[in-house]
């Protein structure tokens, strides 16, 4: 059980460090393209998910998206609370599940109700009710689509860094032992 759980964090720590340099660059083109073209910021939003999804997709297993989000936020540091913003987001979709369900949707759903609910809890930083409403549309769609894009990505790695045979002691302990990985077996179905 020790080499599980030894092998779990290491691979969550590799994930959360990785992340972390990605997030420390995106957080700091962000605060640029904030301060120069505020609109464009948002396009980069998918970014904040990468990490987290990664983590849940390669281990499926509870806390490991809030776990990687709290290593790449710590190499990121001034971007800490972000990186666990945006990893709970990525997490909420399994755990409303209570982690007993594993499907490719809840990753993209969980993109969409955070590029929902980012640009509403953004909106006064970005003067989003001023914006004419063509504009406000087109803000919440980029920052959808970037969000989509992002878990896009985050699964694509994930799913590649599985079948390299990457973290196969770390993941869910039902599916290892039983040689199973995601899109097999009733949990993982996509």
């Amino acid at each position: 059980m020790s080499r599980v759980a030894t092998s779990y964090l290491l691979t969550c720590a590799a994930i959360g460090v990785a992340g972390g340099v990605l997030l420390w660059a995106a957080g700091w083109v962000s605060t640029v393209l904030f301060a120069t073209v505020p609109f464009a910021s948002v396009a980069l939003a998918g970014l904040w998910l990468l990490p987290a999804t990664v983590a849940l997709r390669l281990l499926e297993r509870p806390l490991a998206g809030i776990l990687v989000g709290l290593i790449s936020g710590l190499v990121a540091f001034p971007f800490l609370g972000a990186a666990l913003w945006w990893a709970l987001f990525a997490e909420i979709p399994f755990l409303l599940a209570i982690y007993r369900s594993w499907r490719t949707w809840q990753y993209y759903a969980g993109a969409v109700f955070v590029g929902i609910v980012y640009p509403i809890a953004a909106a006064a930083s970005f003067d989003l009710w001023t914006m004419p409403a063509w504009a406000t549309v087109a803000f919440f769609a980029l920052t959808i689509a970037g969000c989509l894009v992002g878990v896009g990505l985050g699964i694509l790695i994930a799913d590649r860094l599985k079948r390299a045979g990457v973290a196969r002691l770390a993941r869910r302990r039902g599916l290892a032992s039983r040689g199973l990985g995601a899109g097999a077996g009733p949990a993982g179905q996509s």
